[in-house]
């Protein structure tokens, strides 16, 4: 398991993480003498199943994670896609905790991580801060049951504008830095149905495509294509933590 990492300055505000941000004034200054600065680069693994989760992680700014659930003929399908309105690893769990998916980076930027045993000291000695992550566990459960529920119902071409309406709404950028072949495995269907819903795309002037990048030029459009599962979710998170869902800003 291995992890790129660069060393800065923990900014008073915690800026970049929205979880951390909704803290209260005095649960945010305990958690940020604990937290480290990582720069986490793309394709690197936060852990892998069966490892044991000794840090949470949160991403900042437009740095993405995501959780992806190892099949056994060696695919693996994405069930949660973190971005600043989150967390991922350990963050209501105490003790031993092998972890059950993989944890990648899959947008590279900057992230905070704390070490649990630190994590677990500073909820047992602040309801409040417990209080908010356990909330935030509600949503991110929220979350992966519409992903289950999306994935059994809608349509290829519904999903990948879902996906990709996901990922501006965190990152606050439409241009994803993500190839066809990337996004497909991520959705867990082959490449050719997911090229020939880019292709169409592309012709309605939805989405333009560089190597490697897909731009989304239509944002609204791509909206009326997409399920309303972001916004089930989006909902749900403003009826428990009403201000962490990204608006789309960075």
């Amino acid at each position: 398991m291995t992890m790129t990492y660069e060393r800065s300055e923990v900014g008073g505000e915690s800026d970049g993480n929205n979880l951390i941000r909704a803290l209260n004034a005095a649960d945010r200054r305990r958690i940020e003498d604990l937290l480290e600065p990582w720069e986490g680069r793309a394709g690197s693994i936060l852990y892998e199943p069966g490892d044991i989760v000794s840090y949470a992680y949160f991403p900042r700014e437009k740095a993405l994670a995501s959780f992806r659930v190892m099949l056994a003929d060696g695919r693996a399908a994405e069930t949660g896609l973190i971005g600043r309105e989150g967390a991922i690893g350990g963050i209501v769990s105490e003790g031993h905790l092998p972890a059950f998916a993989r944890a990648i980076v899959l947008f590279p930027g900057p992230f905070y991580r704390i070490a649990l045993k630190d994590l677990a000291r500073l909820k047992r000695t602040s309801h409040s801060l417990n209080n908010l992550f356990a909330r935030y566990s509600d949503c991110l459960l929220a979350q992966i049951f519409q992903a289950t529920a999306c994935n059994a119902t809608h349509s290829i071409e519904q999903r990948t504008a879902k996906w990709a309406l996901a990922a501006i709404d965190r990152t606050g950028d439409h241009e994803i830095s993500l190839t066809q072949e990337q996004l497909a495995g991520l959705l867990g269907v082959g490449r050719s149905y997911v090229s020939r819903i880019i292709q169409r795309l592309k012709a309605d002037n939805i989405v333009k495509t560089r190597r490697g990048k897909l731009f989304i030029s239509d944002g609204e459009a791509l909206a009326r294509i997409s399920c309303d599962c972001n916004q089930l979710v989006r909902r749900h998170f403003a009826e428990v933590l009403r201000g962490v869902y990204p608006n789309g800003d960075a």
